[in-house]
């Protein structure tokens, strides 16, 4: 289990800090896909009428797990910085500390 802190004092390379600021820190998450990219029109036409599935459904999925990007926000200037972690099953932000001899709960 990864468990990261809500903020956190980083560098900041924007014009207007160039020093180490407090951060305060989110996950990544991937915005939702245009219908208008030229891929995405191209494969709609593709689709459409007669014949079925025109291109390959991928099948032979390989990774169990994806890595974590955290989005970095510089409080003083507002400048945003994205930062990629390592693969991990369990991501928790800003979550309890560990304590000596507790157990483990997700």
């Amino acid at each position: 289990m990864v468990n990261i802190p809500k903020t956190r004092r980083t560098y900041c390379k924007s014009k207007d800090c160039h020093k180490h600021q407090q951060h305060k820190v989110t996950q990544y998450k991937a915005g939702k896909a245009s219908l208008f990219a030229q891929g995405k029109r191209r494969y709609d036409r593709k689709q459409s009428g007669y014949g079925g599935q025109t291109k390959p459904v991928f099948h032979k999925k390989a990774k169990t797990t994806k890595k974590v990007v955290l989005r970095l926000e510089c409080t003083a200037c507002k400048a945003k910085k994205q930062l990629a972690l390592k693969r991990c099953k369990h991501f928790e932000l800003g979550g309890d500390k560990k304590t000596k001899g507790a157990a483990l709960v997700f």
